[in-house]
């Protein structure tokens, strides 16, 4: 009894530390996300819209989602292949082609009141030097900007709100929203952060610390 009682403590400690972990992750933001198509993966952009200058070939892709930061942001799901988006749209003398993938996201994801479209694609055809939020202007009108030039929203959606800070519990639900059957996420393509590892990490070594401590003294 003396053993446990010595190693109750240290226990108890790593999973107050677990739990303080898992309430720090759990605070997200809802926003566009903005990825650059690198073979067959997605890439957070390391441009903003307004800056970034695809070349011809390019594929560009958004998602609106629920995500804390961009290590935890949710990416477009589906295919993403150009030829497969732009064969309708041919090569034009002075142009270029941007592939473009729309993720509106889940209900989840969605502000209160209003309901993501469905994900769609855009072959944009647009100047050599046009940047990525032109080529969108030319596919997916209206799209809104705050003063600081962050993308609130794209063909119009959602209405209101940008960058807004979501709860725990709202962040849960979106989460929840990408699984199937299998209890896998759907094409989410996010992992666990590093604090997120970092605080398992401290639960695993304060647990053995405890035992360890516990049959020394015992």
């Amino acid at each position: 009894m003396t053993v446990v009682r010595r190693a109750v403590p240290l226990l108890l400690a790593a999973l107050f530390l677990w739990g303080s972990v898992g309430q720090a992750q759990a605070v997200g933001y809802r926003y566009w996300s903005f990825w650059e198509r690198d073979g067959s993966k997605w890439i957070y952009a390391t441009q903003g819209p307004s800056t970034a200058r695809p070349g011809d070939g390019d594929v560009q892709g958004f998602r609106f989602a629920v995500s804390e930061d961009s290590a935890d942001a949710t990416r477009p799901r589906g295919t993403a292949d150009f030829h497969s988006i732009c064969a309708g749209t041919p090569a034009a003398a002075g142009k270029k082609r941007v592939a473009l993938v729309i993720d509106f996201g889940t209900s989840s994801d969605a502000p209160s009141g209003e309901s993501p479209p469905a994900r769609r694609t855009a072959c944009a055809r647009v100047s050599p030097d046009a940047t990525t939020a032109e080529a969108l202007a030319a596919v997916a009108k209206p799209l809104r900007y705050d003063t600081n030039a962050l993308l609130c929203a794209i063909s119009g959606y959602p209405e209101k709100g940008c960058g807004e800070q979501v709860s725990a519990e709202k962040q849960g639900k979106a989460e929840k929203a990408e699984k199937k059957g299998d209890g896998k996420p759907k094409d989410s393509d996010h992992g666990p952060s590093v604090g997120l590892l970092a605080g398992a990490g401290v639960v695993v070594l304060l647990g053995a610390a405890a035992l360890w401590q516990a049959r020394r003294r015992a």
